[in-house]
């Protein structure tokens, strides 16, 4: 689909990586320039670099890293033409309508193109996917970027009605994807356009609950059986790296904390007794029976733990101390991400050849 080369040449369409939230396509063109709030890049800079280069700006305000395109990068960075499928839904519908190498394929609502790539790129060379838009404009300009991106052999697309006049093909392919504001027009087309001869399978895309149940009712008069309906939910994990000491470091410093609490109290009751014995050896006629004022000595003040001195170590044996384990965690996001739509799936098996059919043959 894209370039395979090591290298950036000119002509190539790469991805800019600047942020997480910041990622666009550029088609290198000698004499252009690239400016961003993380600096100034000229794309003749940028030809004949590794792909995944990490590329430093003229004015030293940042950098970006230049990427090969893949269908998971274009789908983050597209132009967003309409309304997109994303990571999580093109993987789910893919495996359940088991699309694979030299499959051929329906796509009814091509958008933005996000589904096409991927769908192209698991197809391969030896299937097919015909592609249908009804806007005339995002069909031009999806049929420009398929050309562009060595997509033109494997995805037809055409500008075209299909709830109204149907698809190009009869009994070929083997999924139909149908993401239209009302799919339920387009089932009995797409029956004729599934295969005859083998089972095959239908997946609808729709943001509401109101469509979901015209589309089903629509596959159930059409024929179609194992009628499901799936919604897809994100919910990050945030990765981490622990730093764990070895237990028999943990078991050491506990040994010395409790070492520590052990010399203080000793200091304490010592103090304690000390100061009993002044008050036996001084008494003040003037305070009979009542209690005489104390005052800390400079030398009687607490000592805190900071003040106590650790135990010597000894420094052959703390180099032969095991290092501390890094350890791997994941903390799950509290956030999830919100509904885009339900996919509603469907199987269409062949039916039996009648009796007399039987017979003749």
């Amino acid at each position: 689909m894209w370039s395979s080369a090591r290298d950036v040449a000119a002509g190539d369409l790469v991805i800019i990586w600047q942020t997480r939230e910041l990622i666009q396509p550029l088609l290198i063109t000698p004499g252009k320039d690239l400016n961003s709030r993380f600096g100034y890049y000229r794309h003749a800079d940028l030809v004949g670099i590794p792909y995944g280069s990490k590329v430093g700006s003229r004015n030293g305000k940042g950098f970006i890293h230049v990427l090969r395109p893949t269908p998971e990068l274009w789908t983050m960075a597209l132009p967003h033409r309409t309304q997109i499928l994303y990571l999580a839904d093109i993987a789910f519908i893919t495996s359940w309508l088991d699309i694979k190498r030299g499959s051929s394929v329906i796509e009814a609502g091509t958008g933005s193109g996000s589904f096409s790539h991927s769908i192209a790129r698991t197809i391969g060379s030896v299937g097919h996917l015909w592609s249908y838009e009804f806007h005339e404009a995002r069909a031009n300009k999806a049929r420009e970027e398929f050309s562009l991106h060595g997509m033109a052999d494997i995805v037809t697309l055409t500008h075209r009605n299909v709830c109204k006049d149907g698809f190009t093909v009869e009994d070929t392919v083997d999924a139909v994807f149908l993401d239209l504001p009302a799919p339920w027009d387009a089932i009995e087309h797409a029956k004729k356009a599934l295969k005859k001869t083998s089972p095959t399978r239908i997946c609808c895309f729709s943001p509401c609950m109101e469509q979901v149940l015209r589309t089903v009712s629509a596959l159930n008069d059409s024929g179609f059986t194992d009628i499901t309906m799936f919604e897809t939910l994100l919910r990050p994990h945030e990765v981490h790296q622990l730093s764990l000491q070895p237990l028999t470091l943990a078991v050491e410093k506990l040994k010395k904390l409790e070492q520590k609490r052990e010399d203080k109290r000793q200091h304490q009751i010592a103090r304690s007794s000390k100061r009993k014995r002044d008050d036996l050896q001084e008494t003040d006629a003037d305070n009979v029976g009542g209690k005489r004022l104390r005052t800390q000595e400079s030398g009687d003040e607490d000592v805190s733990i900071r003040d106590i001195p650790d135990a010597v170590v000894d420094p052959g044996q703390s180099a032969n101390q095991p290092s501390p384990i890094k350890l791997s965690v994941s903390k799950v996001s509290p956030d999830v991400r919100g509904h885009t739509s339900y996919l509603t799936f469907a199987r269409l098996v062949p039916t039996a050849p009648s009796k007399s059919v039987a017979i003749q043959e």
